[in-house]
């Protein structure tokens, strides 16, 4: 009845035997999902101990419980799940039954990518039925196009009922395509914010330094009358504006340092304060502030001394 990656349809809370808590507050919450003997296979969600439904897991036999990897680690550390009985519900279902960890299964994320993984509890379909389900079906690996096969799904489920609706069929491809698409058009909002931004700093650096050169175009001329060479001049435009550059970066990485948090919800798989990101940047920077002050630079080494000193 739930799909990842972000298609969590319950919670439930649950109790683990011989740990049982005092008040509500202290239970566990978990994702419950119902599913069949295969849904583990078609997902290829790796088995780590016991393991998965089967057919025999019927209503009327034992109940029975498959548990992710960090539901166990949190309630067994450094022991087996698999023999372990824990039951669903709160204070309010007493009653409810005690079911046995039969297995226990890999981290699936049902509540987005960027979450981090949550225990999750899976129960037999046949022991839990649910009025509406996800039928997943695991395809060839020589079949490109999984959509290709949709009107075969439908004939097959209406082969066995005629009057079962079958909708929203979706390969797994454009699930986590959507399930990324708000993150992904603010990531690209900013990319093209940040790009404006960085042309903007270009343009800003060599308009300022060609105006300086051309404000300084006497002192150029005495510098290279007085015996400064070409490259002497070129050094010392483009040093002064590096050295601008160099402070902004310092002061931008100070900010960066501070506001990086609030875009942590952008971010995934990726720490705010990255130390690649942190060193990469600056050297994009600095790498186009120096092409930006070399044009500028180049012009200074130009100056005829003997008209520059004539200039007013």
């Amino acid at each position: 009845m739930s799909l990842p990656p972000n298609l969590l349809e319950v919670t439930d809370y649950f109790t683990i035997e011989g740990q049982e808590a005092v008040s509500e507050r202290m239970l566990g919450l978990a994702d419950l999902v119902f599913a069949s003997p295969d849904y583990f296979r078609a997902l290829g969600v790796p088995l780590v101990k016991g393991r998965y439904f089967t057919a025999a897991n019927r209503a009327d036999s034992a109940k029975v419980a498959i548990v992710n990897q960090t539901l166990a680690q949190h309630y067994w550390p450094n022991e087996n799940p698999v023999g372990k009985r824990l039951k669903t519900g709160g204070p309010e279902r007493p009653n409810n039954p005690w079911m046995e960890v039969v297995g226990m299964v890999g981290d699936i994320k049902y509540s987005g990518l960027d979450a981090a993984p949550e225990m999750e509890l899976y129960e037999p379909y046949q022991q839990a039925a649910w009025p509406s389900m996800y039928l997943v079906v695991r395809t060839s690996s020589e079949l490109r196009n999984p959509a290709t096969l949709a009107s075969a799904v439908q004939n097959a489920v209406w082969s066995l009922d005629k009057d079962l609706p079958v909708a929203h069929i979706r390969t797994m491809e454009r699930l986590l395509s959507e399930s990324v698409e708000q993150p992904r058009f603010r990531t690209v909002l900013l990319e093209i914010f940040a790009l404006i931004a960085l042309s903007l700093a270009t343009v800003g650096i060599y308009g300022m330094l060609a105006y300086s050169v051309s404000q300084r175009r006497h002192e150029i001329g005495i510098r290279m009358a007085m015996g400064a060479k070409r490259s002497d001049v070129l050094w010392l435009v483009v040093g002064q504006g590096m050295l601008l550059t160099f402070s902004g970066v310092a002061i931008g990485i100070a900010g960066a340092f501070v506001l990086t948090r609030f875009l942590s919800t952008l971010l995934y798989r990726v720490r705010p304060t990255d130390p690649a990101t942190f060193v990469l940047v600056p050297l994009l920077l600095a790498f186009v502030a120096l092409l930006a002050c070399y044009v500028p630079a180049r012009r200074a080494t130009r100056v005829d001394p003997m008209v520059a000193l004539r200039y007013e």
